[in-house]
């Protein structure tokens, strides 16, 4: 019969679409998604919006907002990935990139240098957006840096190629 129970494909399409409403970076069954705080708040955006109505104004609005940072996302992590390939990484930028709940500072001596490089770079460089809140994922990436005697070159080249600009002046 067309319609048994079954078929290994009946769920495949449902399937798809939940794994991409869970793929809240860029990685489908990655299970370390909703670890981190901002995870979490994509992932609540996305339970709340699925209880709405998808005629409603709200339901549409969470949709936006959804898509609006999971884009911003998208684009910090092209930053980072476009600056590590153009210091000669580039077989290694994704997984460089590439954080998930196993991931260990490499030496917790590194942890204070690694947190005043981020800061710097959200200070001084443009490679996050103005509402940005600094991410733990990228400390990780930041340590890996380090730990390769790469980090001071990725700020330098981040200082160049995303310059801080005055607020009222656009690229």
């Amino acid at each position: 019969p067309l319609s048994s129970n079954n078929n290994p494909y009946a769920s495949f399409g449902a399937t798809l679409a939940r794994d991409e409403e869970q793929n809240l970076w860029s990685t489908p069954h990655d299970v370390t998604h909703t670890e981190a705080d901002d995870d979490r708040v994509l992932y609540n955006m996305i339970v709340v919006r699925n209880q709405l109505d998808k005629d409603s104004e709200e339901w549409q609005k969470l949709n936006y907002d959804i898509y609006t940072l999971r884009q911003t996302r998208k684009e910090v992590r092209s930053r980072w990935k476009h600056i590590l390939e153009d210091l000669g990484f580039q077989k290694e930028a994704d997984s460089l990139l590439s954080v998930t709940k196993l991931s260990i500072i490499s030496d917790s001596q590194n942890m204070a240098k690694a947190r005043d490089i981020l800061l710097r770079l959200s200070e001084e460089t443009n490679i996050f957006p103005t509402s940005w809140e600094l991410s733990e994922r990228y400390l990780f990436v930041v340590d890996r840096l380090i730990a390769l005697d790469a980090a001071d070159e990725f700020f330098k080249m981040a200082s160049m190629v995303y310059p801080k600009r005055p607020s009222g002046e656009r690229a």
